[in-house]
């Protein structure tokens, strides 16, 4: 049970992780402010960090991860596509990141309990995504 929910919980962080990616990339080339354009930098150099330490963890058990959902993916696209065409501002941007940061804390919370029996390792790493999107959350209240 142990090793299963380790595994699940991973490919969770795996996800959660390569969705974060995509979305401060998606937003990048609109960024005016450069204060902001840093915060979202240090934010996916940190998510990068992990993404490597989680790949290194599922390879060790034969795993080769989890892409975030087509559907997640295809409604997060369209909705910032949507909203920037709208209002290409870093106020839009701020907005767009925070809902993301949301949904990333409460979807890693959720499988933080639905697999408790995961290792401490995979737990920590889990803890520390969800303190990077609550800490970017902080950071670019600001622009909102």
């Amino acid at each position: 049970m142990i090793e299963q929910d380790t595994i699940r919980l991973l490919r969770e962080c795996d996800a959660g992780v390569k969705m974060g990616v995509a979305s401060i990339d998606e937003v990048m080339n609109y960024v005016k402010d450069e204060e902001l354009k840093e915060c979202l930098n240090k934010c996916k150099d940190e998510h990068e960090d992990l993404k490597v330490k989680i790949q290194e963890l599922l390879d060790r058990y034969h795993d080769e991860g989890k892409e975030p959902a087509p559907m997640a993916k295809g409604m997060s696209w369209v909705k910032t596509n949507v909203k920037l065409a709208m209002n290409e501002s870093d106020e839009t941007i701020a907005d767009l990141i925070t809902d993301g940061c949301d949904m990333g804390v409460k979807s890693l919370n959720k499988y933080l309990n639905q697999y408790e029996a995961a290792d401490e390792v995979s737990k920590d790493i889990a803890k520390k995504l969800i303190k990077l999107e609550e800490d970017l959350t902080k950071d670019i209240q600001k622009f909102l």
